[in-house]
């Protein structure tokens, strides 16, 4: 495993990164001792940097990875979390968005005893463009002075955001002090507009961490959950995609991946997995040439839904 500086914040990480929403079983059930164990793979594998958030699952995803790195030095890895975006466990999409201070402070306290630590390397300030954005300001204003607190007191290493539309990473890029943004769904096979945000990362120091790179399952053979709004019309055409990976031999997925982390300008590339096999193929896939000759052809089959803004 290689590993990269992530912009000014000093961590090294690995070039693939674990996301832990599927531990909770938010892409489909899970079974929690292989769970557990595909965080123990991604360690071996010298996966360094773990993401996770207590909207995923409504908490279980971070109660999972807890027990996970229960043992595992600190000094080992590197944590990050999320705060302003809480859902009912069981769910997915009953979400409650609040960046006040109070509640800030309170789920940096209820994720630190859920995963068993008192640090966390980067906080990201989750969906704020959530309900219409109608919290936008909010989360801009109070849930990020709150979060820049907390990294002023050492509570933290460092302010991030993990949201999706690329105006507003223009707007906190340019007129916020952030260390890091988690971009999910902008590089990737059918979308790689994360590279008009390069430039301006690049001048302030900000590590972009590159999330989502199987489009939210879009790039997969088994396609995306029912709740992607991804159309009928578009699945089709990502099932094309798909069918024409299998007929050369090989699967959508390791094409994307392959396209997705080994651009040298991003950092690191966030996948999610609960598998443990998975998470083994995923590195192997990583670090195997990826076939740019397939990947342009891939690429003229996407394009009806290139660049495509999904309403997550």
């Amino acid at each position: 495993m290689d590993y990269s500086l992530l912009g000014k914040t000093g961590m090294r990480v690995s070039r693939l990164s674990f996301g832990a929403s599927s531990l909770g079983g938010v892409f489909r059930s899970v079974d929690e001792s292989e769970a557990i164990k595909a965080v123990h793979v991604a360690l071996e594998c010298g996966i360094n940097y773990f993401d996770v958030a207590p909207a995923y699952a409504g908490t279980v995803s971070e109660t999972v990875l807890g027990k996970a790195l229960r043992g595992v030095r600190r000094d080992l890895y590197y944590l990050s979390t999320k705060v302003g975006k809480y859902t009912k466990p069981g769910t997915y999409g009953e979400d409650t968005l609040d960046y006040s201070r109070a509640r800030i402070r309170k789920s940096i306290e209820e994720s630190a005893q859920r995963l068993g630590t008192d640090y966390f390397d980067l906080i990201h300030i989750h969906d704020i463009e959530y309900q219409g954005r109608k919290h936008t300001t909010w989360a801009l204003t109070e849930g990020y002075e709150s979060v820049l607190e907390l990294k002023q007191e050492g509570r933290i290493g460092g302010v991030s955001f993990g949201i999706y539309p690329i105006d507003l990473w223009v707007r906190i890029f340019s007129s916020l002090d952030v260390d890091a943004g988690l971009v999910h769904n902008h590089y990737c096979l059918s979308d790689t507009r994360i590279t008009e945000l390069l430039p301006l990362a690049e001048a302030k120091g900000i590590g972009i961490i590159n999330g989502s790179p199987f489009g939210s399952a879009l790039l997969t053979d088994r396609g995306p959950a029912a709740w992607h709004p991804a159309n009928s019309e578009d699945r089709a055409v990502f099932k094309a995609a798909a069918d024409f990976c299998r007929k050369q031999g090989t699967s959508i997925a390791k094409v994307a991946l392959q396209f997705a982390s080994q651009n040298p300008k991003l950092p690191t590339t966030l996948f999610s997995s609960a598998n443990p096999e998975s998470v083994r193929r995923n590195v192997q896939w990583h670090e195997e040439p990826c076939d740019l000759e397939l990947v342009a052809e891939v690429k003229k089959i996407l394009e009806p839904v290139r660049d495509k803004q999904w309403d997550y």
